[in-house]
């Protein structure tokens, strides 16, 4: 069965889905360019990307742009398809990498943990990517769009995250569990929100569902609901392609749905994780001694910090787990075995013409009305 594009301005994907990007260091230039010859949006994750480059310490912001502008590059060789960065807003150096993703090429930018009020201000005469914020309320998704007119730029497309997202969550810890909050929730809400303004601009402004999205029909359930995509991350990371190290992939192949868990982040938001040693010890208050040479996130203050976020999402990446963790999407548990991104995406074909009952003419490209 053949599944629907996913049309954002005059850009098509062929397949309606985002591969959500994962930092730090899970999703490269390795697993955005495998998704995105397979038709979908493959994404770059900016968090600490410049991890391993030999003056990171010394020079965080040089290091980091570097290292950014290199991953692309080296996914633009290896596709022809359509390419992304994830670039939080909470990061010290935002404005440098949005400038800098700008800078290469890029198609899409999309950005969370945080509001990302000006980026269109960023936008240059000659590259244009497509502007992606990343919203867990139709409140917010408003809020952004009456901010955005101020630089006569809405934005191109939204993705709605959910509560089973992985990772750093943009809900409050109580409303991750309440039922007012869930994806199948949270979509009809900016559907609804970014409706006045897609009459305004006289375009389409699609919706991306994510957050617990695992299977096809998943994918079939958000776009009947009137989502024009969705964003997938878990599953990715169960790929060969995944630039994460076997010991990180390993984690989710060993998951029970006990091990998921929510956890407080340095940076002062919740997150969702697989627990392990490293984890209880922060539960029971240990504290990791570590020095703070990059100052990555704004609102991380390090001297009350048990542990360095991003020196232990860095240890994860190489397989280091007892110096660090691995996040996951609530599902992470369902993860059985490593495909390659190409048997990931036939699965998630089989399965949305299952759900879909393999009917003919249901084939058409997914998108508002333009």
């Amino acid at each position: 069965m053949k599944l629907p594009e996913l049309r954002i301005g005059e850009l098509i994907a062929k397949i309606p889905i985002v591969q959500g990007g994962m930092g730090v260091g899970i999703s490269l230039s390795g697993l955005a360019s495998a998704v995105a010859n397979e038709g979908g949006i493959g994404v770059i994750a900016a968090a600490m990307i410049g991890m391993g480059e030999p003056d990171i310490r010394s020079n965080p912001l040089e290091a980091n742009i570097r290292a950014l502008k290199n991953e692309i590059r080296k996914a633009r060789r290896l596709t022809e398809g359509l390419l992304g960065v994830n670039i939080m807003v909470a990061l010290t150096h935002f404005s440098n990498l949005v400038i800098a993703a700008i800078e290469e090429g890029i198609d899409f930018i999309f950005s969370g943990a945080g509001l990302p009020l000006d980026l269109p201000k960023y936008l240059g005469r000659r590259s244009k990517p497509k502007l992606v914020p990343i919203v867990s309320s139709g409140r917010a998704a408003e809020v952004l769009c009456k901010k955005w007119e101020r630089h006569s730029h809405l934005p191109d497309a939204f993705v709605v995250e959910g509560p089973m997202a992985g990772g750093h969550l943009g809900l409050k810890p109580e409303q991750i569990f309440a039922p007012e909050y869930t994806l199948e929730k949270l979509v009809p809400e900016v559907l609804a929100a970014v409706k006045p303004f897609e009459a305004e601009c006289g375009r389409a402004i699609p919706v991306i569902a994510a957050g617990g999205v695992y299977t096809g029909a998943d994918i079939r359930k958000f776009l009947k609901m009137g989502a024009a995509g969705v964003q997938m991350a878990t599953r990715f990371v169960a790929t060969h392609e995944c630039d994460a190290s076997p010991a990180f992939k390993q984690a989710y192949l060993n998951a029970s749905e006990e091990d998921i868990v929510i956890i407080n982040s340095p940076v002062g938001l919740p997150g969702r994780a697989i627990n392990n040693e490293f984890l209880e010890a922060v539960k029971r208050g240990e504290k990791i001694p570590f020095s703070c040479p990059y100052h990555c996130i704004r609102t991380c203050d390090h001297r009350k910090s048990p542990y360095c976020i991003a020196l232990a999402l860095i240890q994860a990446k190489l397989g280091n787990l007892k110096r660090g963790f691995v996040f996951s999407g609530q599902n992470a548990y369902r993860v059985d075995r490593l495909l390659s991104v190409k048997e990931l995406i036939a699965t998630l074909k089989q399965e949305y013409g299952a759900a879909l009952g393999a009917l003919p003419g249901m084939e058409a490209a997914v998108s508002l009305p333009g």
